[in-house]
């Protein structure tokens, strides 16, 4: 790839996709929308497709041995074509934990690549993938800046009574201390917010960020104040795969009584609770919405999955308002934040006691404001721009290495 400073490649790596969006640098300020994007989906699966804004679509031929580094040559293949004899400034990655290390994002060497690799084990899902693609990266193109945007650095001011576990002390000097995530999600709600809703949005906020991974923010001027995922990516809300908050008792019992393995714990924690585990249908909660009604064993659990599912949620919503004391403005972001009419409904449904009435026609075109004119709450629907942010980040970072002295 040239090196040059026109464009930035935003790079979001899971455990079995990839988003990649490329933003026009040259243009002040950075537009939030980026000239070019896609996706990678089903790494690693039987069947991985190839998705970009520009069209083109097509099924990727299965690579067995380095699936993920197959996927990471197409979409490099594309950007190339994309770029067109312009050039890359930087490579923007989200970067899910930066540990009690790094609170802010920072460009990437071999000594900060290894430093990331030791927080792998706090974010298995995602870290190890995003690593890869550096690494893979540093080899090929070592002259090319990449900067790594963290997850958690949004919520690096929060009060240290919101950041300590109730273990030895010497634990928190080790670092183990609850972080939070979403953080690139968070900022660019301090970011937009304030545009849509004024005044409101520096007051008393929760967004709800719901996708296959969730968590909720109490923000006060624009800053976060307290989050519900903590020490890793299981705490808090319950998810599409993920258990959320659990009584660690219940860890002890499967590895104590049930004799599962340290591995085979985190994989039914990781990968078989939540909406999953409980429903035993999908993860998806569009799918569990259309299949509650069913009048057998399987809309029971169903049910079960969406009812404990909208209870966690609404739970953490009270809890955090308590912690603001108060509430004016809940806004709903990501997949299904964004998406799901009869979730955002039924969660203000069961916030009764904050005064959410939604204004139905606007809740079916999905915001931007979906409270009622006689609400004594607001409620939004934005949807989220984690790339912009890191793209963001990634030109304020190279600006910055470029300055002489």
């Amino acid at each position: 790839m040239k090196h040059g400073p026109e464009l930035i490649l935003v790079l979001n790596c899971g455990s079995s996709s990839i988003k990649f969006a490329l933003f026009d640098a040259g243009v002040e300020p950075l537009p939030r929308l980026a000239e070019w994007s896609g996706k990678v989906s089903g790494i690693g699966a039987p069947q991985t497709l190839y998705r970009d804004s520009a069209g083109a679509a097509e099924e990727l031929a299965a690579d067995a041995e380095q699936p993920y580094h197959a996927a990471l040559e197409r979409i490099r293949a594309r950007v190339v074509a994309r770029l067109a004899g312009r050039g890359l400034r930087a490579v923007a990655h989200r970067v899910v934990h930066g540990g009690s290390k790094y609170s802010a994002p920072i460009r990437v060497d071999a000594a900060v690549l290894a430093d990331l690799k030791s927080f792998i084990p706090l974010a298995p899902l995602h870290q190890p993938f995003a690593l890869d693609a550096i690494e893979v990266l540093l080899e090929a193109v070592p002259q090319l800046p990449q900067v790594a945007c963290f997850d958690t650095a949004f919520h690096h001011d929060v009060p240290q009574v919101e950041q300590m576990l109730a273990l030895p002390y010497a634990a928190w000097e080790r670092g183990l201390r609850r972080y939070g995530f979403h953080g690139l999600s968070y900022e660019y709600m301090s970011v937009v917010l304030e545009e849509r809703f004024g005044a409101a949005a520096r007051g008393r906020v929760i967004v709800a960020h719901l996708g296959s991974g969730a968590s909720l923010c109490a923000m006060r001027g624009l800053r976060s104040v307290a989050t519900t995922m903590g020490f890793s990516a299981l705490d808090g809300l319950m998810m599409g795969t993920r258990c959320g908050a659990l009584d660690p008792g219940a860890v002890l019992y499967m590895m104590e009584i049930e004799k599962l393995t340290l591995e085979q714990v985190g994989h039914v924690l990781y990968h078989e609770s939540g909406l999953l585990g409980v429903s035993g249908v999908s993860a998806d909660p569009p799918v569990l919405l259309a299949q509650e009604g069913r009048e057998d064993a399987t809309g029971e659990r169903v049910r079960a999955a969406l009812a404990l599912y909208v209870r966690r949620i609404v739970r953490e919503i009270g809890a955090l308002t308590a912690i603001l004391g108060g509430l004016d403005l809940l806004v709903f972001t990501a997949g299904v934040g964004e998406h799901s009419v009869e979730l955002r409904r039924r969660i203000c449904a069961e916030l009764g006691f904050l005064g959410p009435l939604l204004d139905s026609a606007a809740n079916e075109r999905h915001g931007p404001l979906i409270s009622a004119p006689d609400s004594r709450l607001l409620v939004g629907v934005e949807a989220t721009n984690e790339e912009w942010i890191a793209a963001r980040h990634a030109a304020a970072v190279t600006a910055a290495s470029s300055q002489p002295g």
